[in-house]
């Protein structure tokens, strides 16, 4: 099963994200719902580099599964706004992969109690 825990600050902002696990809906190159959630989460780092000039911290294991995503911050809030705007797209995808492949990717919310 894939476990994604979105870690949010008190204001809501996501601040961090771990996708971990494998699917295995499918046989390694055909697991269609893997492959959808590792388009998307990597999917949404490459997009903040390249639209935002910013660069998430991440960690990256590919025998678990394991990608750990520290969302950038900087002192401009413009730039802020559209890192969460790009993660908050990746939540909407991630949570319809998981509404509808739910046996195989479960979805966790949680609060760092941290202010943003």
């Amino acid at each position: 099963m894939i476990k994604i825990t979105l870690v949010r600050d008190v204001q809501g902002h996501l601040t961090q994200f771990t996708v971990s696990g494998h699917a295995y809906y499918d046989d390694p190159g055909k697991d269609i719902v893997c492959a959808g959630v590792s388009a998307v989460s990597i999917g949404a780092v490459n997009a903040i580099e390249k639209l935002t000039g910013l660069v998430p911290h991440t960690e990256i294991t590919e025998q678990s599964g394991l990608l750990k995503v520290i969302a950038p911050n900087s002192e401009d809030e413009g730039r802020n706004a559209q890192v969460q705007l790009l993660l908050e797209g990746m939540v909407v995808a991630l949570e319809s992969i998981a509404q509808e492949y739910g046996k195989f990717v479960k979805i966790k919310h949680t609060f760092s109690g941290k202010g943003g």
